[in-house]
């Protein structure tokens, strides 16, 4: 029996850039020893290795200048690597830097049929496909007019249709839909989920790390060039978010992540109005960290109070002298979507200074919407600082869950929000 052929394999890639700043030098260069001018050398990638099997979805996260956009340029064949190979299995669509491969002096239209020819489809293919490609892009009476007149909106809106449209069988995606708006930006997911379900594999960039564990099962973390993590993407999102919330241990391997066991309030398996009804205990393999000055000593749903729907109360303890303490907390979906939040600090209620063992209980009280059937978790932090300029003491993530039964009437999309009246107006 034959193994199965991975869509993506990426074997000791290594990107070096001289630093010397004479032509001359660099020409010169190019027909010495691989090891002369090592010293003058920029490191941006250093022995990566991975692999992506058919239909897989892999994210790659990190900080700026990690190497993710080299990376992703090398494996679609922009970029040489200094060393290392990469195959590919089916043909790959690239959504990279924004434009890129677009004739600025051609129409929409034009370019549309130029870059899906150099994605590999025929005329025949582009013409049936055209108008698709234009509706999805939305823009309109423009697909006449010369790129030069398109914002930098507008050509991602293109740059992302022809893509979704090639059928392709990889797709690279790097962080080019944070430039869209929001209407754009879901419509792009939501075509990034087909193409997943599919059987597309995908490669994907981004800084949200809600979108990364939503589409991707695995995770690959780099930071200065190397592989620090890869893995589950749970797992390796949250040690990636454990590093870039606590600066100080950034770099030195001490934050902690791990599992974590925090008392749940027993009133929490009652359920709250016709919504939740909370899951049980603290799940295993919850992630945990933070430098430690305080601690999340509780989570629950103690129960309605009056007309409010949700309530959630999260105990802390001081370790160390607070003086500006936060505290706030995510609703994500199964697929760990963010659905909402709030924080003491936004909701403007300021929380008192707090000195060493001082121990406080925090109440959100929010009417909640009608929510789509399923599971939800609650992940809870508390940070000292503002809202902008943070440092995280301990945050737990999916410490509490509940779930939304099916209805009779079910929600369109994630949640249901009240209208309050329909008003008919006649002209």
């Amino acid at each position: 029996m034959e193994a199965a052929v991975n869509a993506v394999e990426v074997r000791n890639i290594s990107k070096y850039y001289a630093l010397s700043g004479s032509q001359w030098t660099r020409v010169r260069r190019m027909f010495s020893s691989s090891t002369a001018g090592a010293g003058r050398e920029l490191c941006a990638l250093r022995d990566v290795n991975f692999s992506v099997a058919p239909g897989e979805a892999l994210g790659i996260v990190g900080a700026n200048g990690s190497g993710k956009s080299t990376l992703l340029q090398i494996v679609a064949g922009i970029l040489r690597p200094s060393t290392g190979a990469v195959t590919l299995n089916g043909r790959c669509s690239t959504l990279l830097e924004l434009g890129s491969g677009f004739a600025p002096e051609f129409s929409g239209r034009q370019n549309v049929f130029l870059n899906a020819t150099i994605l590999g489809l025929s005329q025949e293919e582009i013409a049936e496909k055209f108008d698709a490609i234009h509706r999805f892009s939305g823009i309109g009476d423009f697909i006449d007019q010369p790129i030069r007149t398109y914002s930098s909106g507008m050509v991602l809106r293109l740059a992302f249709a022809v893509a979704a449209h090639s059928e392709p069988r990889i797709l690279i995606v790097d962080e080019a839909l944070a430039v869209g708006d929001v209407a754009f930006r879901q419509r792009c997911m939501r075509r990034i989920h087909e193409l997943r379900a599919a059987g597309v594999t995908i490669l994907f960039v981004s800084h949200d790390a809600g979108d990364v564990k939503a589409l991707c099962e695995r995770c690959l973390w780099l930071e200065r060039g190397t592989v620090r993590g890869l893995g589950e993407a749970d797992e390796v999102v949250a040690k990636y978010l454990a590093t870039t919330l606590n600066p100080s241990a950034h770099g030195a391997g001490t934050a902690t992540a791990g599992t974590v066991e925090a008392k749940v309030d027993s009133a929490a398996h009652q359920p709250v109005g016709a919504l939740p009804k909370a899951v049980g205990a603290l799940p295993k393999g919850t992630h945990r960290f933070g430098d430690g000055a305080a601690e999340i000593t509780a989570v629950g749903f103690p129960g309605t109070a009056g007309s409010v729907d949700f309530l959630l109360r999260t105990s802390l303890r001081a370790k160390r002298s607070l003086v500006s303490p936060i505290i706030g907390f995510l609703v994500r979906n199964k697929k760990g979507e963010t659905i909402f939040g709030a924080n003491s600090a936004a909701e403007n209620h300021p929380l008192p200074a707090m000195l060493p063992g001082e121990e406080h209980a925090v109440d959100f009280r929010l009417t909640m919407p009608r929510l789509a059937a399923g599971v939800y978790t609650v992940s809870v932090a508390i940070a000292v600082g503002t809202s902008i300029d943070f440092r995280i003491c301990d945050y737990i993530e999916d410490a509490v869950g509940f779930t939304v039964e099916p209805e009779a009437r079910p929600v369109d999309g994630y949640m249901e929000l009240r209208c309050s009246a329909v008003t008919v107006h006649r002209h």
